[in-house]
């Protein structure tokens, strides 16, 4: 029996091959923890330099500044957007970054601000925000990231706060957003009753953030009926348990002293966007308002809205949901795009029509 020996370059082909196979195989199995390592700034918070901070007097720290559509109302609408910085260098985004800001204007404003457009005038500051990366660790580093942003959206909240002295106000926050809009209302309107009675509600949009966090003074909505309240959820598909049990896991809230820390078991805050109210009672798709990917409209734009289209219920303070069926709403994206908020909004037609019916009620008298 003949042995066939390789030349030197088809041993070194055939080697080569095989370091590719395993190379690509290792890439496939170890993506996320390779990806997310390049997104570690590689030094302590505590002796990073973090970026310039803001000026909220000036117009380029504001992605919407006082924007309105024709026919909007007369509130005024505070807006925190959702994380859009990946990483890398920084633990905190300059508030010029200019991939961080083309995500916030394509996809962000158009799918999460725009349903609140009809309301009034929108003012969006832009802010330090923490990183994608600090939301993929439970290292004390990327909490001191995330609380770090707070700071800016308080000093935002002042200049806002001071341009309107009067009139009705509607406050929402989008994931990162959000969980730092449940600290600013905890430590800056609470407490207060002339800016807590002006307030028609308080939206904390894909966020776990602890049922009892903001009572007595501002209570989960219990109906639409209702102003001077909460509309919070988290949402996750009916097909997804593992996600459902990860997110109250995994998920930090503040404590008094605005440090980052686990639920611990306690409640979290569910509020069904479809009805505008708590209770686990299941709601029926055939109420759902519409659902939309707004993703890439100008600002100002109302989107196409795809209504009867997903069953919604809270179970254990996460809001379950039918999982949409239209190609418009399939996962998208780059690995990192895919761990921020969704790219499309699912319950654009049902925050649209909740502020209005609470703009009504705000209207026709004093806070349920």
């Amino acid at each position: 029996m003949t042995r066939t020996r390789l030349t030197f370059r088809q041993w070194v082909g055939w080697t080569g091959f095989a370091l590719i196979a395993v190379l690509t195989l290792a890439i496939a199995i170890w993506r996320g923890d390779i990806l997310q390592a390049w997104l570690d700034p590689g030094v302590p918070f505590q002796t990073y330099t973090p970026p310039p901070a803001p000026d909220y007097a000036q117009a380029d720290s504001w992605a919407l500044n006082e924007a309105r559509v024709p026919q909007a109302g007369t509130a005024a609408v505070f807006f925190l957007h959702s994380t859009t910085f990946d990483g890398g260098r920084d633990w905190n985004s300059p508030i010029a970054d200019v991939e961080a800001d083309r995500y916030l204007r394509r996809v962000v404003l158009p799918n999460y601000a725009g349903p609140f457009a009809m309301a009034g005038a929108i003012s969006a500051p832009r802010y330090r925000q923490a990183s994608l990366y600090t939301r993929l660790t439970s290292r004390e580093d990327a909490r001191e990231a995330r609380a770090f942003a707070y700071r800016d959206v308080a000093a935002a909240f002042d200049v806002w706060l001071a341009r309107h002295p009067t009139g009705p106000l509607l406050l929402a926050g989008v994931e990162q957003g959000g969980e730092l809009l449940e600290r600013l209302v905890r430590e800056k309107v609470a407490g207060n009753p002339a800016i807590r009675r002006r307030v028609v509600a308080v939206y904390l949009i894909d966020v776990v953030t602890p049922a009892q966090a903001l009572q007595p003074q501002l209570p989960a909505c219990r109906s639409r009926i209702q102003t001077g309240c909460i509309v919070g959820w988290s949402p996750v598909s009916d097909d997804n348990d593992g996600a459902a049990s990860r997110r109250l896991r995994r998920a930090l809230v503040w404590d008094a002293g605005g440090q980052l820390v686990n639920l611990d078991g306690r409640a979290a805050l569910c509020v069904n966007p479809v009805t505008g109210s708590t209770g686990d009672t299941a709601v029926s798709a055939r109420l759902h308002a519409g659902a939309t990917n707004a993703t890439g409209l100008e600002w100002g734009a109302r989107p196409a809205l795809l209504a009867r289209e997903i069953a919604t219920r809270c179970e254990d303070g996460v809001l379950r949901h039918s999982p949409p069926t239209s190609e418009s709403f399939k996962p998208s994206g780059s690995w990192s795009d895919r761990r921020k908020s969704r790219p499309y909004n699912l319950f654009y037609g049902d925050i649209e029509r909740d502020v209005q019916a609470r703009l009504r009620m705000y209207a026709d008298g004093p806070a349920a």
